[in-house]
């Protein structure tokens, strides 16, 4: 293991690095392995494939997952800010070139097909969007003379009306949501945030009037007798057969029959075979991270690393609380992964870039850990 007094990189990163964050994503991922293979297989045998398809392609998946979250974790902020920066021009030119070259599926171009392998653009641009934003907001409050706020407030429309024309009403909800966490967090007065929680309002009231496909799972989730139900009634199902302590690995029976277990619904799979014991646990499991990484944003001086680091722990809270509840009924149903436990390249891959940054963001600097043991810090580039 590396000396505290190891002056290399890797020496560096690990005695700076909150090692229970990273500890605990680590085991988000292994749960997200075991609870796949529950999930997975019946999923795979609906669709003619072996048993355990998609947890060896999972396996396949976490190792560049994996590389991309210990890569960005190392990444000074400013790097950080670059890194963001290439990420979000990229993903949002492939958004745009998707809603014309790419398959159309259930009514939405979100995804590439490149060599087997599905990738989804917009999943990429949300932490380079929020790194951007936090960024914005710092500079304008530090520095009068350029108007970051405006641009901060701008690069929001510029982000989800491509998102709209997919359309991925879920990704656009979730990015909107985080970009209003991140403008109150900055200190804005309350007169716009009001303001902007109200076009919000009435952009979801005119995805209600105009989307068909929101309006219809928005009247499900109101009125269940209103049109098919079947998902959260079978999710539901599933919590109740399950019980406190559920069947057993590979019992489970309402499994076989519950769309999207290996995704969407894969806490409701878990709930039957391991039971809402194992539920609840993985709820705290998802509680920590986020309370531990709120914590080290508020210590933290620098005002673009808080904000950055405040947005991106509320984009993996908020995507977690959103896959649960509507697993539980809670929300209307919508496509939107249980972060490193769902079946998937693209989320996964995007997931580790934004808690890479994150665990980027909240190491304690070299410069501030050398002034804390009294050695003077010239000469030392931290």
């Amino acid at each position: 293991m590396a000396s505290r007094a190891e002056r290399t990189y890797a020496g560096e990163w690990l005695w700076t690095v909150d090692r229970l964050s990273l500890a605990a994503v680590g085991a988000l991922m292994v749960a997200g392995l075991v609870f796949l293979m529950g999930g997975g297989p019946p999923v795979a045998e609906r669709l003619g494939l072996s048993d355990f398809h998609f947890v060896n392609r999972q396996v396949f998946h976490l190792i560049p997952t994996i590389v991309i979250l210990l890569g960005a974790s190392m990444l000074p902020p400013r790097y950080v800010r670059r890194a963001a920066l290439l990420t979000y021009l990229g993903g949002m030119l492939l958004i745009v070139l998707a809603l014309y070259m790419g398959p159309e599926v259930k009514g939405s171009r979100r995804w590439f097909v490149l060599g087997g392998l599905t990738l989804q653009p917009s999943e990429f641009v949300k932490p380079a969007f929020v790194v951007l934003t936090a960024w914005l907001f710092a500079e304008g409050n530090r520095r009068k003379d350029m108007p970051g706020t405006l641009l901060a407030i701008l690069i929001l429309p510029a982000t989800i009306v491509p998102l709209i024309l997919q359309p991925d009403i879920g990704q656009t909800m979730l990015t909107t949501i985080v970009w209003a966490c991140l403008f109150f967090t900055a200190g804005l007065h309350m007169f716009w945030v009001l303001g902007i929680g109200g076009i919000a309002l009435l952009g979801l009231v005119a995805a209600y009037e105009f989307i068909g496909h929101v309006r219809a799972r928005i009247e499900r989730f109101l009125d269940p007798s209103s049109g098919d139900s079947f998902q959260v009634n079978t999710a539901l199902d599933a919590f109740a057969q399950g019980g406190w302590l559920g069947k057993g690995p590979g019992e489970g029976t309402v499994k076989r029959i519950l769309p999207d277990a290996h995704t969407d619904f894969i806490f409701a799979a878990t709930a039957e075979e391991f039971g809402v014991v194992v539920c609840i646990g993985l709820v705290l499991l998802f509680a920590f991270i986020v309370l531990r990484s709120l914590a080290m944003a508020r210590r933290n001086e620098d005002p673009f690393c808080r904000l950055a680091a405040t947005g991106l722990i509320t984009l993996f809270g908020v995507q977690a609380c959103i896959n649960m509840m509507v697993n539980v009924h809670l929300l209307p149903a919508k496509g939107m992964t249980l972060p490193f436990v769902s079946y998937g390249g693209s989320s996964l891959w995007s997931l580790a870039l934004a808690m890479g940054f994150l665990i980027a963001l909240t190491r304690k600097r070299p410069r501030a850990a050398i002034l804390d043991r009294g050695i003077p810090a010239d000469g030392y580039d931290g």
